[in-house]
């Protein structure tokens, strides 16, 4: 394996997370920050997040917008957060929002938290429930936490978070 940044290597996303864990007001700026310095066309920054801590009015809101194999996990986590993009060209955004998640995931790395991503949510709810602004479109909800006890999950789940991780390898993901 070529080398690679312990930040990438050690990154994981689990759905176990300590329901008795909580993130700091610092943390949270510290993801946001991350997500902020993230590269995008012409700087334009397309991204947007809302952010909900366990058990406020936010984090409620998110999470009624989830399917329920996900809030079986998901309610554990210290907060959510909602990226959502804005702006005319919606796969541009969209791709930008990708960066700034992808670095909001590596800044919970180098804090030692975790981020499990969810795109399966209910979009249409979720705006509404946030009360979002037109134009503004959810994309993904991610779950940030420190790390739980697996077993705790129920059996299928838990299979699956103590399973060993697997990756493709380089070659199958060479298209030429």
């Amino acid at each position: 394996m070529a080398d690679l940044t312990p930040l990438l290597a050690f990154r994981w996303s689990p759905r176990a997370f300590d329901p008795r864990a909580e993130l700091t007001p610092d943390e949270a700026a510290s993801l946001l920050e991350a997500a902020r310095w993230a590269p995008s066309e012409e700087n334009g920054q397309p991204w947007r997040f809302a952010l909900g801590h366990r058990d406020d009015e936010n984090w409620k809101r998110i999470m009624v917008s989830l399917p329920d194999d996900d809030q079986c996990w998901a309610r554990h986590a210290a907060t959510l957060v909602v990226g959502a993009y804005t702006g005319g060209d919606a796969e541009r955004a969209a791709y930008d929002l990708g960066q700034a998640m992808a670095h909001l995931t590596l800044q919970a790395t180098a804090l030692g938290l975790h981020v499990r991503q969810l795109t399966r949510f209910d979009q249409v709810s979720l705006a509404t429930e946030l009360n979002l602004p037109v134009g503004v479109r959810p994309l993904v909800v991610a779950a940030v936490g420190r790390l739980g006890d697996p077993f705790a999950l129920p059996a299928d789940l838990r299979a699956r978070e103590t399973g060993l991780r697997h990756r493709r390898p380089v070659t199958d993901l060479l298209l030429c």
